[in-house]
């Protein structure tokens, strides 16, 4: 709502540039570079059902490219992770997890570290569909030196820090 004098003109309203809809996409990394990553389909969500889809990929694919090195993954403590299914699928695929604090964004990476700077280098870009934007995030994720991947882990460490210091308060930056 705008107020303004009854003789004022209307506000221009300016021409939206249009471009691809908002991507989601669900990625696992580790201090060497992403593992895996999925992208949803236009309209769906990540349900439990889908999460375990993604899990069984995730393990098919840190068999094939991180051999026999121990994995942990940690997530928050969206629905379709902490659902009973997901925890059985869990347990059944052998994966260990790392416990997240409830309301903890500043405990998960790719929140705090990864998707920041995502989101900054694709600020600014306009793309004509969905398939533009995918390509360009696999080619961003591809060109980052295994350092970049280290450091968010090892922001990991510091904030977990800073947490356990300040009995579990949030922790901004």
């Amino acid at each position: 709502m705008e107020y303004r004098h009854k003789t004022s003109r209307s506000p221009r309203k300016f021409k939206v540039v249009v471009s691809a809809k908002k991507v989601l996409f669900t990625v696992f990394w580790d201090k060497e570079g992403v593992v895996h990553m999925e992208f949803l389909e236009q309209g769906q969500t990540v349900n439990s059902e889908r999460y375990i889809s993604t899990l069984r990929a995730l393990k098919l694919r840190l068999r094939r490219v991180r051999l026999d090195k121990d994995s942990i993954l940690q997530h928050d403590h969206a629905c379709p992770h902490a659902s009973r299914q997901t925890q059985d699928a869990l347990r059944q695929l052998e994966l260990t997890t790392l416990p997240h604090p409830a309301y903890s964004p500043d405990l998960a990476p790719s929140d705090y570290y990864l998707f920041p700077q995502l989101k900054k280098y694709l600020k600014g870009h306009h793309y004509d569909n969905n398939e533009e934007v995918i390509a360009d995030v696999h080619r961003w994720c591809r060109r980052q030196p295994s350092e970049f991947f280290a450091d968010g882990l090892h922001q990991l460490v510091k904030h977990c820090r800073l947490c356990v210091d300040r009995d579990g308060d949030y922790v901004e930056k």
